[in-house]
């Protein structure tokens, strides 16, 4: 492909048709207003999907909107990482909205979800912002939890990885969240599973292995705890086949 003869051809094309991007310093100030949590700001700056200025990446409106749809959330992700919102809440946010968005079937449920996602983010961080944020060994143990969600985390681990005591790390990290370490940690893996649950097909023990239970009882044991329902009840009750 000759990257530079397309790249003249479309912006002819564009400026034919008065196609014009939206400015760079408008995109920046929306994200960064939902970063701040300022639902107010995002509504004033909220732009529907299929304005002209946000370009055409496909000829097919549907999947133009669902191309233009996970950009969106990708920034979103990324700019609410960086004020402070959980990596893995942030992340498990962008997989459960895309593969919504991959099961619409029509624009409308598109503009439907792309407001819906923009909200979900700005409350989030309005929440962020509303309580005190955790301090940088508490939210690196999040971080490593989170990147070896499926393998056994030990508190001598996270004490290496904090350059804490193990005894230090675990009071510091009760005090400001409000759990023990292994709570935590127990409460994150029943979250994924009840993400696997809703929007995968893989069975009871599948999701066990591979969050690092040890045995199928344990795990049901664990996210009855946790939800109340069985793996099989909520499974049966919140299951999402299409949007």
């Amino acid at each position: 492909m000759n990257i530079e003869k397309s790249l003249s051809h479309i912006e002819f094309i564009n400026r034919e048709h008065q196609i014009y991007h939206l400015a760079y310093d408008q995109e920046i100030l929306f994200f960064q207003s939902v970063k701040a949590g300022n639902l107010t700001e995002v509504r004033r700056l909220f732009k529907p999907l299929n304005i002209a200025e946000m370009g055409v990446l496909s000829t097919d409106p549907l999947r133009n909107l669902k191309y233009h749809f996970i950009i969106t959330i990708a920034f979103l992700t990324r700019y609410c990482i960086e004020g402070g919102l959980e990596m893995e809440t942030a992340y498990n946010l962008s997989d459960i909205y895309i593969r919504n968005a991959d099961l619409c079937q029509t624009e409308e449920k598109i503009h439907h979800l792309h407001w819906e996602v923009v909200e979900e983010f700005t409350r989030r961080m309005q929440l962020l912002h509303t309580t005190r944020l955790y301090s940088k060994p508490v939210t690196a143990c999040m971080d490593y939890i989170y990147d070896n969600l499926h393998t056994g985390v030990t508190l001598e681990e996270l004490a290496a990885v904090t350059g804490l005591s193990p005894s230090y790390l675990s009071r510091l990290f009760h005090k400001e969240v409000g759990t023990t370490i292994s709570g935590y940690i127990a409460r994150k893996k029943v979250n994924a599973a009840e993400n696997m649950l809703k929007y995968s097909e893989y069975s009871f023990v599948d999701i066990s292995n591979y969050l690092g239970f040890s045995s199928e009882s344990h795990f049901i044991k664990v996210f009855k705890k946790y939800t109340g329902y069985t793996p099989k009840v909520y499974r049966d009750t919140f299951f999402r086949t299409h949007w």
